[in-house]
């Protein structure tokens, strides 16, 4: 322990002895370390915090997901450190008197970019800060200009959720309206060729589908007009059977008939076919057809029944009547399905013989249903999206899709976050301090010189026997003490220094708060 102290004591005589040189140093260091602070800007940092809310109550039913709004948000979060953007914030800011031309626009642009940070804190919570320390502004310029820059963040990152989707959803709109102009004559013109070759190849069959199917459709009605001929043919027959085995009439003493049974069915007729006639129906038609063949077989049994007359007569029969109307309903019926038959026989002929003679029929149909599918179903597609985007442009306009609300302001910054000068200066006192203190040693070992006499014994391997102590004149101690006097002096300069700079430092901190 006596030898540590020993060697510390050795060690602080060499510095001592060399203190001119250790403050010299001081002084140097101190002086090129805190001009080099003072050449640095203060930069000043402002903060706020935003927090936006997704409303998903009505949007979700037109088909807008909390998700897609965050991937809203985090577009609007790219968005707002875009190179639009951040000229807008330079020329609303103080920024814009170091701006003098483009090149300088776009110089400003690169160093708020790199000055602002955008946090996602926790969800839909974002915090916006910006720092300012630009060399030729004040401390208190430069922290009105971090907080503009905050402010002006935080506007565009409303006008930007507010008018981003109206944008988009205008742009969206224009594009899905010419598409459908297009999809739209497409279509008409694949319709139009559909309808012509229906005329030419399926207008002869009823029904829907193509050429297979309404041939099948056809076969399977002549099929059912074949078994309601053949019922009615047989219900005719029994029909028949019976009017044979019936009397037309049955002696009724002392009454005449007033008008006969074959006139009144006969009205019946003519009364029918005048309603048929009215209705538009041609003389070609099955139904007109059969009530003129009743007609003309009621007409002559009409002809044949003799006047009213006085006394006992024979009446008709009302049963041979009633057989009479329903035989001559069957026939009409039995009338109407030939007819019906007929034409549809010859129409299968006439199409199946366009089949034999043009092959590529089916092939030609499929194609077109194939093309006019394919256009219908594109265009019923664009047709829905471009009401679902008028919906949801409707919606994000005239409801708050997302509340944002400012939950802390922008501040406005009092004490610069960098560089922190009063730590600095500090540090360069110490550093300094030590320098010199280190190089007045270093000289003092490089030096052959002995402290004390143990000091040279170590070093001679000689015994001393003793020391001298140095005797001072008064004109030397006189010496002496001025040289401490300055030496004090310097040192407390060098403090005074120091001292003076913090205070400069305080007092500028005041003056921006």
């Amino acid at each position: 322990m006596d030898g540590l102290y020993e060697q510390f004591r050795i060690a602080l005589h060499q510095v001592w002895t060399r203190r001119w040189l250790a403050l010299g140093i001081a002084w140097g260091l101190c002086l090129v370390g805190w001009l080099a602070i003072a050449l640095v800007p203060n930069s000043y940092e402002s903060k706020a915090r935003v927090f936006a809310q997704t409303q998903s109550i009505l949007p979700q039913q037109v088909g807008i997901t909390p998700a897609e709004r965050q991937m809203d948000l985090m577009r609007v979060k790219q968005m707002l450190t875009s190179t639009e953007n951040l000229e807008k914030v330079v020329r609303r800011t103080d920024l814009n008197l170091l701006v003098a031309s483009e090149r300088d626009l776009a110089a400003q642009v690169a160093k708020l970019r790199e000055n602002i940070q955008i946090t996602a804190q926790q969800d839909n919570l974002f915090e916006i800060s910006a720092k300012a320390g630009v060399g030729g502004f004040s401390n208190a310029q430069n922290a009105r200009t971090a907080s503009a820059v905050v402010q002006n963040l935080l506007n565009i990152f409303v006008e930007e959720n507010l008018a981003g989707d109206r944008s988009e959803t205008g742009q969206s709109l224009a594009f899905l309206d010419e598409e459908l102009k297009r999809r739209e004559q497409q279509l008409q013109e694949a319709e139009q060729r559909r309808v012509e070759f229906e005329t030419r190849y399926m207008g002869i069959l009823p029904g829907e589908g193509s050429v297979d199917q309404r041939l099948s459709a056809s076969r399977m009605e002549l099929s059912n007009i074949d078994r309601e001929l053949m019922a009615a043919q047989s219900a005719l027959s029994s029909i028949r059977a019976q009017l044979s085995a019936t009397p037309a009439s049955i002696s009724t003493p002392g009454l005449a008939p007033v008008v006969g049974v074959a006139t009144e069915q006969l009205r019946q007729l003519q009364a029918r076919l005048a309603e048929q006639q009215a209705k538009g129906w041609t003389e070609g038609h099955p139904d007109i057809i059969a009530t003129r063949s009743q007609i003309a077989r009621i007409g002559a049994q009409a002809r044949n029944e003799r006047p009213a007359g006085s006394g006992a007569i024979s009446s008709p029969n009302p049963a041979y009547s009633s057989l009479r109307a329903m035989a001559a309903e069957k026939e009409g019926m039995i009338a109407a399905a030939s007819a019906r038959k007929n034409q549809i026989q010859s129409a299968i002929a006439e199409l199946t013989a366009k089949q034999s003679s043009e092959p590529g029929v089916v092939a030609e149909q499929a194609r077109l249903n194939r093309d006019y599918e394919v256009l219908k179903r594109q265009y019923d597609k664009l047709l829905e999206d471009r009401e679902q985007v008028r919906l949801r442009g409707d919606i994000q306009s005239r409801t708050s899709a997302v509340e944002v609300k400012v939950i802390d302001p922008p501040s406005r910054p009092t004490v610069p976050v960098a560089p922190n000068r009063p730590l600095f200066l500090t540090m360069i006192l110490f550093v300094a301090a030590g320098t010199g203190a280190g190089a007045a040693f270093a000289k003092g070992q490089l030096q052959t010189t002995f402290p004390n006499q143990s000091r040279l014994e170590q070093v001679t391997g000689l015994p001393v026997l003793g020391a001298i102590s140095e005797v001072l004149s008064a004109q030397r101690r006189a010496e002496r003490a001025q040289r401490l006097k300055w030496f004090v002096g310097a040192g407390g300069a060098l403090a005074g220094s120091y001292a003076i700079l913090m205070a400069v430092e305080f007092w500028q901190r005041s003056t921006v708060a």
